[in-house]
């Protein structure tokens, strides 16, 4: 359930003209912490991988609304990557990063852990949390292990914060759900609050990996949100049956010179198989362009 609005501190923990605070550890954290948790502020949690773009901040700005204090994780996962993919040249910049949210003028705290505060004894032997069902299908039937990971560094992160509430877009609409299934599944005591995509003019969704694309790719690229929207505006129509969309949308991006991994037509509420009953859909894709792999989605309702 949404809460309400909470208006920003009159004391910014950092102002324009100041870099925000950075810890890297968890001692660290939890002092920063303890006096805004003594004032009786809230505190939210924007979690990152850094190379923070529009729409990372659009985020932060929500988080804003909900909390007086607000903590900006970057740290670039590996218990998230495949042995094939591209944690090695996952982009790192946590300079240009800290530049961003100091023009923001939020009360921010960052959090840049090195990797064995997280994992002690390497990822390889790190605890996991599993989230059944959830994390098999769609992006998880092409990258086995990745929601585990997103699934095991959130939680991580919430028992290391401890915040009233987190904030996470809605382009990884699977990491979303599977997120707000754990905090329900185990009692998480934080409030999950999603925001809008944030896009190039061009229709297509930001994301740190759209930096991998060059000029070529880049233009071929914006076919994605555009099936999407027309897979989106069929749907709501009735043009056709699920199945045949979802078929249409594979071959439009073929013609687009992407390589699909899926295209499919879901509830919202739990990524379950959309029937004729429901209402409440999204429609989402992931594609490779060379060696990028990109994603989005669209919701609807049907009346």
């Amino acid at each position: 359930m949404p809460m309400p609005f909470v208006k920003p501190v009159s004391r910014p923990l950092n102002t324009v003209s100041e870099a925000p605070p950075v810890v890297t550890g968890a001692a660290g954290l939890r002092a920063s912490l303890r006096a805004a948790r003594a004032r009786g502020e809230r505190i939210a949690l924007v979690p990152t991988m850094g190379n923070l773009h529009r729409g990372h901040l659009q985020l932060v700005r929500l988080a804003a609304t909900r909390a007086e204090r607000i903590v900006v994780s970057i740290f670039v996962n590996p218990l998230q990557f495949g042995p094939s993919e591209d944690f090695a040249r996952y982009p790192r910049t946590l300079q240009a990063d800290l530049k961003a949210l100091q023009e923001l003028g939020l009360p921010v705290l960052v959090f840049a852990p090195e990797t064995d505060v997280f994992y002690p004894d390497g990822p390889e032997l790190a605890s996991r949390v599993e989230v059944g069902g959830l994390s098999e299908i769609l992006c998880g039937a092409s990258r086995p292990g990745h929601f585990t990971g997103v699934a095991t560094v959130v939680l991580k992160l919430f028992n290391l914060v401890q915040p009233d509430v987190a904030v996470f877009g809605r382009k990884d609409y699977q990491q979303l759900q599977v997120i707000r299934r754990m905090v329900r599944d185990l009692d998480v005591p934080v409030d999950i609050v999603s925001g809008e995509t944030v896009r190039e003019p061009d229709g297509l969704a930001l994301s740190s990996r759209n930096a991998f694309l060059d000029a070529g790719q880049r233009r071929q690229a914006t076919s994605l949100h555009a099936t999407l929207q027309a897979l989106a505006e069929a749907l709501v129509r009735g043009d056709a049956a699920i199945d045949e969309l979802e078929q249409r949308g594979w071959r439009e991006l073929e013609k687009a010179g992407l390589q699909p991994d899926y295209v499919s037509i879901r509830r919202q509420r739990d990524l379950g198989g959309a029937g004729t009953a429901d209402r409440e859909l999204v429609v989402l894709a992931a594609a490779r362009l060379g060696t990028t792999r990109l994603i989005d989605n669209i919701e609807i309702r049907r009346d």
